[in-house]
């Protein structure tokens, strides 16, 4: 396994963003949705909260990087293209974001002052402030309807919010932990830690159906092409994975405290991270197999996928690094530095940089890799 010595440059604004460069492994990642099994650190409890993956976005058409700083109540805004950052005041903890591509408005929320922050990604400004439930958490982009879903914590409903008017209406399907939405059909899929049912939602008519596949979800991701669902079930070591057409249900067995996945569309690989075992799980989604189980840093919680490319990296909170794998040969080919307690990744593949928002400090490491990079 590599471990590159990197180099630093630290930004001082409000928030601190890392620059380091690899000598290791071509990079580049996709980012999906997904929320920790637990953010402390054993001797490091910054704030002693779950929290979600969903800190740091990247808007792949303007160059621009978003990650919320939960203690300053800001947002950081750092454009690629000239290596700027800038801060931009929210609410009261804000916690999560997500970006409309199509509209370059980026969703912030704020789950201490319970309210959604939209940012202006064309002038870096906050344009409206939205009232949501009590403790909103996580959210998700419809990109086809400009319709933005909101979860909340301690409520019996969803906030969705109207993208060209900055409207909002409860969707009342309950509290719910986990999002993802189906936008070519507008579907909307809500999971809640101690509730043993899938909630599927028709966006148009707002009917709910339900289908049981065991408490205890923590991770979710939506596979286009096949119109799976995919659920890390901490409970049972199992990945389960549900149709939205037919409402089948599979499992698949994997390591100890899945909880977060990730997926290859080219590929049809699904990427399990087990914080239990500290492990990661290859999945052949045609098959529903375990292909692979690699070895990764010390409880990782976090991962994502760089499709062109084909490699994957998962985030590893208590070792504080980012361990890289080669998609095409299910190997590990680098752990690097990533600050304290990484646990939210994006990427633009573009510039082929590597973005880790961390929670033991109120940073974002940014990693340069270069595809002429060597390894060691």
């Amino acid at each position: 396994m590599n471990h590159p010595v990197p180099g630093r440059r630290t930004l001082s604004l409000f928030s601190r963003i890392r620059i380091v460069s690899l000598a290791g492994a071509a990079l580049g990642l996709a980012n999906f949705p997904g929320v920790l099994c637990q953010a402390q650190k054993e001797n490091d409890l910054p704030r002693g909260r779950l929290i979600t993956s969903l800190a740091v976005a990247v808007n792949p058409s303007t160059h621009k990087v978003y990650a919320v700083d939960e203690s300053a109540d800001t947002v950081s805004v750092i454009d690629e293209r000239t290596g700027s950052v800038r801060t931009v005041k929210v609410g009261n903890g804000p916690i999560s974001l997500a970006v409309n591509h199509k509209t370059n408005r980026i969703y912030v929320v704020n789950t201490d002052s319970g309210t959604i922050s939209v940012i202006d990604g064309n002038r870096d400004a906050v344009i409206a402030t939205v009232r949501g439930e009590s403790h909103p958490y996580a959210l998700a982009v419809n990109d086809v309807t400009n319709k933005i879903y909101v979860t909340n914590t301690y409520s019996n409903s969803v906030t969705v919010i109207d993208g060209a008017s900055n409207r909002t209406q409860p969707l009342k399907v309950g509290s719910a932990d986990g999002i993802a939405i189906d936008p070519s059909s507008n579907t909307i899929f809500l999971t809640t830690y101690e509730d043993p049912d899938i909630r599927i939602v028709n966006g148009d008519t707002e009917a709910v159906s339900k289908v049981r596949v065991g408490p205890h979800l923590w991770g979710i991701a939506f596979d286009a092409s096949s119109k799976n669902l995919y659920l890390a079930h901490t409970g049972t070591a199992d990945v389960v994975s549900l149709n939205e057409n037919t409402h089948k249900v599979n499992t698949i067995s994997v390591g100890s405290i899945p909880c977060a996945v990730a997926i290859n569309p080219i590929t049809h690989h699904i990427y399990a991270v087990n914080y239990g075992d500290e492990t990661l799980s290859v999945i052949d989604a045609v098959q529903s197999n375990v292909l692979a189980t690699l070895p990764v840093g010390k409880h990782p919680q976090a991962v994502a996928v760089d499709p062109l490319h084909n490699l994957v990296y998962v985030a590893n909170v208590h070792s504080d690094s980012i361990t890289a794998i080669d998609g095409s040969k299910d190997t590990v080919v680098g752990t690097y530095d990533a600050g304290r307690n990484p646990y939210g990744l994006a990427v633009d593949p573009s510039f082929r940089r590597i973005y880790s928002a961390n929670y033991g400090e109120s940073s974002v490491t940014t990693i340069n890799a270069s595809p002429a990079s060597s390894r060691k």
